[in-house]
């Protein structure tokens, strides 16, 4: 991954040209620069964490890359060209996003059904994905009798399902505890290499992020840049063995959080500006 962008190249996936956005403040005539200036390679088959303060850009760069938010500087091309929401691009939210008056089944074949595939075809492609997530018992379910760890496999399965070229994430495991969130991290990271799309996951979670990445992204506080691309040399499929004990691990985490910690404390729009004791950062900075 090259974040200094010239010219698009051979492999590529994703390419951010000098990106930057802005938004206008509500009943005001001025405006909020939430991304400036960022410019970013993603090559085929890999897994990129985003990561960095609160409001430092990275839900807005998702939206980017789907072609939800368009940038008021620079280019954006996915697999080569301008990006437009479409089955190619699967977005999976912090919310699950479920709709409640119908089954787990038909949620998770209803973007194929938008995409015009026929019901037989569908069908199978959403039972196959159920049963890869654990969920097939629960087909005739409605969200409403899941629990949230179960409702975010439902989320994890509809976006899988229509195998899109690329996976965008942001903060999926967020709302569900620990526990779960964990179970959650192996499942998908066992999922994603079956296909091996691209994945961008946003994450406030340092641990999470060098779980799940191949590179990591560490943006600056508003307006976001990229401060720096690493990669994460650990080995696959990280589920075989305590990842979490490896000195590779142990430095990273070390590395990022003390970096996102200096980042925080440095903001002088932050809350936790000036305080070096970072006992009271971990949930906004790492968490």
């Amino acid at each position: 991954m090259d974040h200094q962008v010239t010219m698009p190249r051979a492999g590529e996936k994703i390419l951010l040209d000098h990106v930057a956005v802005s938004f206008r403040r509500p009943r005001s005539k001025t405006s909020v620069e939430a991304v400036g200036d960022v410019s970013l390679r993603v090559d085929d088959q890999r897994f990129v964490a985003l990561v960095g303060p609160s409001g430092c850009g990275k839900t807005t760069l998702l939206r980017v890359v789907n072609g939800l938010v368009k940038p008021d500087r620079g280019r954006v091309l996915v697999s080569g060209k301008p990006p437009r929401p479409g089955p190619e691009m699967a977005f999976v939210f912090q919310s699950f996003r479920l709709i409640p008056w119908t089954t787990v089944r038909a949620n998770v074949a209803f973007p194929m059904q938008m995409a015009g595939m026929g019901r037989a075809e569908r069908t199978e492609r959403a039972n196959r994905y159920l049963e890869l997530v654990g969920l097939s018992r629960f087909a005739e379910a409605y969200p409403g009798e899941l629990s949230g760890g179960m409702k975010q496999r439902v989320a994890l399965a509809r976006a899988l399902a229509a195998e899109p070229d690329i996976l965008l994430m942001d903060e999926p495991f967020a709302s569900i505890d620990a526990q779960t969130r964990e179970l959650m991290q192996v499942e998908l990271t066992r999922l994603w290499s079956l296909r091996r799309s691209v994945v961008l996951f946003v994450t406030h979670s340092v641990d999470e992020a060098i779980f799940l990445a191949d590179e990591i992204v560490l943006m600056s506080p508003r307006p976001g840049r990229i401060l720096e691309v690493i990669e994460v040399g650990l080995p696959r499929p990280r589920w075989e063995y305590d990842v979490r004990s490896e000195p590779r691990f142990i430095e990273l985490r070390s590395y990022l959080w003390n970096r996102i910690r200096s980042l925080v404390t440095s903001d002088p729009t932050s809350d936790f500006y000036g305080r070096g004791d970072g006992a009271l950062l971990t949930t906004a900075a790492a968490g």
